[in-house]
């Protein structure tokens, strides 16, 4: 084997994502040989002896990817302080493979969520450099004005950082009702950044569902459903 860089031999191995392996790292979290490890670092798997949070990384697993339709009520994280289910709970009675969500989708949402073991999928979905676009379903009450869709396409700050819709076009009236379903495009999938673009136009979100992770949808997968992502 050859040295690499410590984060990405970290994601290789299916423990996290290459942007949390270098938050590891800068926590000091992360050894080589009984040392702390120092960010951008590198090693060979083969010979060094690299620990998290004082377990041993071991050489990747099969890599495997996974589409899920998460429920509402449903954690995207991989254990819960307050024992809510996750997203790890619906698929570890079928997988062996340890995989993990990519990016996130809140609590109160619902819809798409890829899980791999695989960190270098992981961080090019993730990262906005590669521009890969999700889309969601977001179910307001009432409608949009033409001054609320301006404000909703100029974009507001979530965690520190202007965000803003590539696209968003109403798709449906609920019949017999007094709510909208529109169809947004963003390019991060921040936290909450889909309801507080709709918040700052001035309308709680009352659902909202992501449709699709780039090219990939499947609309017969139905809450709680998940499928081998294939090659095709």
């Amino acid at each position: 084997m050859t040295e690499e860089r410590i984060q990405k031999i970290i994601a290789r191995s299916g423990l996290c994502s290459r942007r949390d392996a270098d938050q590891m790292i800068a926590e000091g979290r992360v050894t080589v040989d009984g040392r702390v490890a120092k960010p951008g670092e590198k090693a060979d798997l083969g010979t060094a002896r690299i620990k998290v949070d004082g377990k041993i990384v071991k050489p990747p697993e099969t890599l495997r990817y996974l589409l899920l339709y998460k429920p509402r009520a449903v954690m995207t994280t991989c254990d819960d302080p307050e024992k809510r289910k996750t997203v790890l709970d619906i698929v570890r009675p079928v997988v062996r493979e340890r995989v993990y969500p990519v990016g996130r989708l809140d609590y109160h949402s619902e819809g798409l969520l890829i899980l791999t073991n695989d960190g270098e999928l992981a961080a090019r979905i993730t990262h906005p450099r590669f521009g890969v676009v999700r889309e969601y379903l977001v179910k307001i009450r009432g409608d949009l004005t033409t001054p609320e869709y301006k404000k909703l396409m100029a974009g507001t700050s979530v965690e520190d950082r202007h965000v803003k819709p590539q696209r968003a076009e109403r798709s449906s009236k609920v019949r017999g009702g007094k709510s909208t379903w529109w169809r947004v495009e963003v390019l991060e999938g921040r936290t909450h950044e889909v309801r507080e673009l709709f918040l700052h136009a001035g309308h709680h979100v009352q659902r909202l569902r992501r449709s699709a992770i780039g090219p990939l949808r499947d609309d017969s997968l139905k809450p709680g459903d998940f499928r081998t992502i294939t090659a095709k």
